[in-house]
């Protein structure tokens, strides 16, 4: 039996929509700006899987210059604690500094205490009359009101304050702060309150492959992207891992085919149409997420090397370079005409 290759590449899929940036995105980063003046930290929520694309320039821009805490969300569905995660994260701290970087899981105690004690360390390092006050911001459905629940429950032990779904645009406005921890008359502090936003996607990606990475962790609604493309790119993802192609057993041998690999899907999960036909969008949407859920393997679909952070914002600075000759073009045509 000849042992099992797994595809090197990706097929380029040249036609996939490259754009997720919705008119609720504009007008929240829009009010961000207006509050800076009353904000004491924002914490930036980025997802663990996709540490490089799910960096948004906008944040950088439109938030430059304001203390920051970096949350890498989700690290139970990309890490195992192993070492090489662990050389993982240490790389990523490196991108980030001098800005401190927290890596969370926000079912986990560990990690919401160490979130909630650095809270209160920065309000007790400043005094404010109406307490501390907290802009989380991110990408769509990075985890923002999740960390906002996690932190509430612990802090001030009170039920959820923000709706979370599977998919993306579920918080829409700007809330109200949202106090996580009680004013502390010993430490002088008013209390610390956190601010949730909706996500806001970047006006443009710039490579396909960064858009199905989006589409898989759930930055974008599952409607964008076919089912089947996005499954098989997953499933590219899962071949490339050590021992990934026994995660999927169960359904078929080890194959690069999507049809293959859904069609067994299909017949094991009961998912079929009319006369007994695979549904293959119903078994890709299914098998796309028991992955989010971290039942087909846990990994990072980004590449991350020292020199990664750089090479992102390098590629930005060209994007928007041809974006702006792009549009010198666009006016010089309007003018001749």
């Amino acid at each position: 039996m000849t042992s099992f290759i797994p595809r090197a590449v990706f097929p380029a899929q040249l036609s996939l929509p490259r754009s997720y940036f919705l008119g609720h995105h504009a007008a929240g980063l829009s009010k961000m700006k207006t509050m800076l003046s009353s904000i004491d930290l924002i914490i930036e929520c980025r997802d663990y899987r996709v540490p490089l694309t799910s960096r948004n320039p906008l944040f950088e821009q439109s938030l430059a210059g304001r203390e920051r805490l970096v949350i890498y969300t989700k690290r139970d569905l990309g890490s195992k604690d192993r070492p090489s995660d662990r050389r993982r994260e240490d790389i990523v701290r490196a991108w980030h500094a001098p800005h401190p970087t927290l890596f969370t899981d926000h079912k986990s105690k560990k990690d919401i205490k160490t979130v909630l004690n650095f809270a209160k360390d920065h309000a007790a390092s400043r005094y404010s009359l109406l307490g501390s006050r907290i802009l989380v911001v991110g990408m769509p459905n990075v985890g923002k009101s999740s960390l906002l629940n996690a932190l509430r429950m612990a802090g001030v032990h009170k039920a959820k304050a923000a709706h979370t779904g599977a998919q993306p645009g579920v918080t829409r406005k700007i809330a109200s702060g949202v106090k996580i921890v009680e004013k502390d008359e010993e430490k002088g502090t008013e209390g610390v309150y956190l601010v949730d936003t909706p996500g806001v996607f970047v006006p443009f990606v710039p490579d396909a492959e960064a858009m199905m990475k989006l589409a898989l962790v759930g930055s974008v609604k599952d409607t964008i992207i076919a089912p089947v493309t996005l499954c098989d790119y997953l499933l590219f993802h899962i071949n490339k891992q050590q021992g990934g192609e026994t995660w999927y057993k169960e359904y078929c041998e080890p194959t690069n085919d999507v049809v293959e690999f859904l069609e067994g899907v299909s017949q094991k999960t009961g998912r079929l149409g009319k006369g007994g036909v695979p549904d293959l969008d119903a078994s890709a949407l299914w098998i796309i997420q028991r992955w989010r859920q971290g039942h087909l393997g846990t990994f990072v679909l980004d590449e991350v090397e020292e020199d990664g952070l750089e090479k992102k914002m390098r590629e930005e600075v060209g994007k928007q370079a041809k974006d702006a000759q792009r549009a010198r073009g666009k006016a010089r045509q309007v003018e001749a005409t």
